[in-house]
């Protein structure tokens, strides 16, 4: 591994963007983090003077080539509204042509198991074919094949690190989040279903010691990696151990397929899990041992250890809103 000249994180104020910049601090690394606005920018990152803020118009070029000015690594971790998925491929491709002008080495996108579509075995290795029956993991694969593509031009190495669903500490865009305000605060979390499939979900905190780590791997670049959980869980089991936490009993309202479709009716966001509900009743589970064969182990918190981190980080939370 070699050492590595500035990163920059697009679209840093999520979840995923605050693990990696810990993991940066961490490293004694300085970062900028660039976003639409400034004001959740300085919430998350105003306190670590490692930290240069910086805001950007997507649509905009010049406003692109400015962020990414002075960057060795890009990393993409850019969201757009859950209903409005078709605005991926092309806000990459903008991104990419400003990153490319400003002279950036390494582009890393944080991807996700939408391009597989169902699994045909598991678990998942980076050989599955990609085919997608949904229109999300279309516009994902989309926006991963411009990144791909981009390998190798202006001098800019690329790479996808895949993830499957994500769970942690006040992690509002989670599966699980509804669990752990539940358990602490006593009432019925709202879930969907199945709660009884086994799902994979990673400790999100897990994934910024592994970004940092392929910020400084030239010989990543120019393919896709996984990066597993450590195995799978049912919802239920982790709203057994949320609630077992509180000393309460497990209560939980679930909406499957049919509710999801009658919800959005009324709620988009809803509507639009319909889409992707074959996730939740038919597991796709990822592998990642070509991954750790080049960049050596990966640790990993357990399922049992990170629902502690999580429901602990509710209970601080819902502590906090009452005492105001």
């Amino acid at each position: 591994m070699q050492a590595t000249g500035k990163v920059g994180l697009f679209g840093a104020a999520g979840a995923a963007g605050q693990s990696i910049a810990a993991a940066l601090n961490e490293a004694g690394r300085d970062y900028r983090v660039v976003g639409r606005t400034r004001e959740p920018l300085e919430k998350a990152f105003g306190h670590d003077p490692h930290a240069e803020i910086v805001t950007w118009n997507p649509d905009d070029p010049a406003s692109i080539r400015a962020a990414a000015a002075g960057l060795q690594t890009v990393i993409y971790l850019v969201g757009v509204p859950y209903d409005q998925f078709a605005k991926h491929p092309p806000l990459v491709e903008r991104t990419l042509a400003g990153v490319k002008a400003a002279g950036v080495e390494r582009f890393i996108l944080i991807g996700t198991v939408y391009p597989y579509g169902r699994a045909r075995i598991n678990p998942v290795s980076e050989g599955h074919p990609r085919e997608p029956h949904t229109f999300k993991g279309q516009m994902r694969l989309a926006q991963e094949n411009l990144v791909l593509a981009a390998h190798g031009q202006n001098g800019l190495s690329t790479l996808v690190l895949r993830l499957p669903d994500f769970y942690g500490p006040c992690i509002e865009r989670s599966l699980l989040n509804g669990v752990f305000d539940g358990a602490a605060t006593g009432k019925r979390a709202q879930v969907v279903g199945p709660v009884d499939v086994p799902h994979e979900f990673i400790y999100l905190p897990d994934v910024g010691p592994v970004v940092e780590t392929l910020t400084r791997t030239p010989e990543v670049y120019g393919r896709w990696w996984h990066l597993a959980g450590t195995g799978t869980i049912t919802q239920r089991e982790v709203a057994r151990q949320a609630y077992t936490l509180a000393g309460r009993e497990p209560k939980l309202i679930v909406a499957g397929k049919s509710m999801l479709r009658v919800l959005g009716l009324f709620n988009p966001l809803m509507r639009e899990l319909v889409e992707m509900n074959y996730l939740m009743t038919e597991p796709l589970v990822l592998d990642d041992s070509a991954l750790t064969r080049l960049i050596g182990p990966i640790a990993k918190t357990s399922y049992e250890e990170g629902i502690r981190h999580s429901f602990d980080a509710a209970r601080a939370a819902a502590s906090a809103r009452h005492a105001k």
